[in-house]
């Protein structure tokens, strides 16, 4: 499934086409996704200017002049591609592969941008597991998709003490803890992974560990904070520069371009300097843990 940063980069590679477009057709090509699309979704979109394209976790939101609001989440295999008469572009630059097969094109927007140009955003999802609903500005928040969601592992709200008040009292494995959408929104398995190691945390410790009896954050417990603030940034502007290097509908870029620390390398030897450990893979509730036990306690 993508990652934040991965959800980020998609938006920013959408925004300078959909930003103040005006939406005209609007083909729905099959009436579900893993949900039923949205009834009256085409005639609630056609013949509106889209405000604004933001996100929240890993949901994009689409902002119209009404103060409605398409939410879309990619699933594991969904990918938006911008065409024009002279070109394609997709956003994202996938970990993982995304589709290419014209078949797996779901949802088709028709655009008439600001600059007078006409373009197409094209939904593609192999697996359709990816969804789409509408909601009101004003009513957003207490969508059942998004009421419960916690704190964005960016910007500074997320620091030392905000993590203590997560952690506190838990005694589940911190990287456990850490994955719990209602506590931060958006963080996913690799930079959990990834933070960890900058954080020098094993995994597997209890979360509560991190707090001291007061509820006060430890050394440790604001070194994780900086740690994810961090790692979520480094990987949006990786992301962010590969914006200006798109491939071909075919989305052969690949968007992690910078090397992990710890994820997918099971086997080989820890880059922390002077560590010399090496990278141990656990599966921890269903999922691959990637760490260094050596540098990580």
């Amino acid at each position: 499934m993508p990652e934040l940063p991965e959800v980020e980069t998609v938006r920013r590679g959408l925004q300078p086409a959909m930003e103040g477009a005006r939406i005209g057709d609007v083909e729905l090509r099959r009436p579900d996704l893993r949900f039923p699309l949205p009834e009256g979704m085409k005639a609630s979109l056609e013949g509106r200017r889209i405000v604004a394209l933001g996100r929240r976790a890993k949901y994009l939101t689409v902002e119209l002049d009404d103060r409605s609001v398409l939410v879309c989440h990619l699933g594991m295999s969904g990918s938006f591609r911008i065409e024009t008469d002279d070109e394609a572009t997709m956003p994202g630059g996938f970990h993982h592969a995304r589709g290419k097969l014209a078949a797996h094109d779901h949802v088709v927007f028709h655009l008439a941008r600001t600059d007078g140009a006409a373009c197409r955003v094209i939904y593609n999802d192999p697996r359709r597991f990816g969804f789409m609903f509408l909601t009101d500005r004003n009513g957003m928040a207490e969508h059942p998709h998004l009421k419960n969601l916690g704190l964005e592992p960016t910007g500074n709200a997320l620091d030392g003490a905000a993590l203590a008040r997560m952690l506190a009292g838990r005694r589940t494995p911190l990287k456990a803890a850490l994955l719990d959408q209602s506590a931060i929104a958006g963080l996913g398995n690799i930079y959990v992974c990834e933070a960890l190691w900058r954080a020098g945390l094993s995994p597997k410790r209890a979360a509560g560990t991190l707090v001291r009896r007061d509820g006060t954050p430890t050394q440790r417990c604001i070194r994780l904070a900086d740690a994810i603030r961090a790692v979520i940034a480094d990987a949006i502007a990786a992301g962010g520069s590969s914006l200006r290097d798109y491939m071909q509908a075919d989305g052969t870029l690949g968007y992690f371009q910078h090397s992990f620390a710890v994820y997918d390398r099971e086997g080989e030897i820890c880059r922390s300097d002077g560590c010399g450990g090496t990278i141990r893979r656990i599966v921890q509730s269903g999922r691959s843990t990637f760490y260094c036990p050596a540098c990580q306690k």
